[in-house]
Formats: C-alpha cells, structure tokens, sequence
C-alpha cells in the first residue's frame, strides 16, 4: 500500500514538472524548453508619495520615455510576500543573551516582545520588484488565440541548446540586459542582475511558497553531483 502511495506522489510530480517552461538556470541565464532566454532584474522602488509634484511629473515622465524607447518585449513582475524575521529575532534573542548591561538587556527583552506583538496584530508584507527580458532568436510572431490556448494545456517540450548557441543567444540577450539596466537608472532605482543562486532561489519561493519557509535551499556552489 505504502509502495502505491509513493508511485502516486512520484507520478503526480514528474506530470507536474512537465508543465514547467523552464529547461535550465546556468550562467545567470534562465534557458526555457523552446530555446528561449532570460534575465531577471531586481528593481528597487520609488517613494513617489513623499516626491513633491514636480519630482513626480518628472519620474512618471521619465517612466513614459522608458516604456517608449523599450524595443524589445520585457515582463514587469510583482511579488508580494510575508516577511519572515524569524531570523533577525534569532539574532536579537543571542545580542540579549550576550548583552552585559542590565539596563540594555531588559529593552532589548522589550523591544523583542514588542516585534512579537506587531507581527501578532497583522502579517507585514515585503514587496520586490523585477523585469524579466526575453531573448528569441527567432522574430517574436504573434500567436493566434487557439494557439496560445493550446500551448497552455500541453506539456512543455524541451529544446536543448548546444554550447556555442546558447553563448551566442546569451551575448545578444546581455545586450538587451545593458541598455535597459541603463534606462531604469535613469529613473533613479537601483538595477541589479539576478546571478545562478539567486535565480533558482526565485523561481523555488515563487513555485514553493510554503515549503522554501521552513526548507531553504543549498548554496548551489556546495552542491556536489556524484557520477
């Protein structure tokens, strides 16, 4: 009985895994299964509520100059997530532990006590920004509504890119990377490139909301694969 469990859960994963668009993570690159890359970007934000009106008119100016000059396709994701500061409790409860003076170790009790209770109250939200771009090397056609419906309810099916092509995509998709990191500064966020760990690290919290929470994962340079 417990065998057929298993070969069920086993089953349910590998018909799960062959609906994923992603192929591979090397090289700071994300490789899709029809050949495709991408880049991520992680973008800061802007207080635009704290800007005075002229400051404003200017970013949204910019912003529209942005999204204007753009010539290739490029995806502004969203991710809204709940903090976890188990971890900087962790290290206020041993900076307690090591304090000497009395004084300052009872408000650091307070002040851990006192983060308890406002994350008791309502659950504090982390919000990160990206733009993902895309580079094909075929010309982006625009693809019929039964097309794409289908597509949706197919398995993905992996195209396998040999080393000297996929060198050659991932120049021309970093090109794209450099001109549109150089606009996004001009709007004064901060730009930076997603490297391999933090790649597979994204696409583990986005598909594994719960489980990446209590199970993180292994710095991808200690991962050793035994032949």
């Amino acid at each position: 009985m417990a065998e057929k469990s298993k070969l069920a859960k086993n089953n349910v994963a590998v018909s799960t895994q062959q609906y994923l668009d992603i192929a591979e993570i090397k090289d700071n690159t994300v490789v899709m299964r029809d050949g495709t890359l991408r880049a991520v970007l992680a973008v800061s934000s802007i207080n635009f509520a704290l800007k005075s009106e002229d400051e404003q008119n200017a970013v949204i100016a910019s912003y529209v100059g942005f999204l204007n000059n753009i010539s290739s396709m490029i995806q502004i994701v969203i991710q809204s997530r709940e903090l976890n500061i188990s971890q900087y409790l962790d290290y206020l409860k041993q900076k307690e532990k090591e304090q000497t003076n009395k004084l300052l170790k009872i408000q650091t009790a307070e002040y851990i006590e006192y983060i308890k209770e406002l994350i008791s109250i309502g659950k504090i939200m982390n919000k990160r920004f990206y733009v993902i771009v895309s580079y094909s090397a075929t010309s982006d056609e625009r693809k019929g509504f039964f097309t794409s419906l289908g597509e949706a309810f197919r398995p993905a099916t992996s195209l396998k890119l040999k080393e000297a092509k996929f060198l050659k995509y991932k120049e021309s998709l970093y090109r794209r990377v450099d001109s549109i990191t150089q606009s996004l500064s001009s709007l004064g966020v901060d730009v930076h490139q997603l490297d391999t760990q933090e790649l597979i690290e994204l696409y583990y919290r986005t598909y594994n909301p719960e489980t990446s929470k209590n199970q993180p994962l292994v710095d991808v340079d200690k991962i050793r694969v035994e032949a």
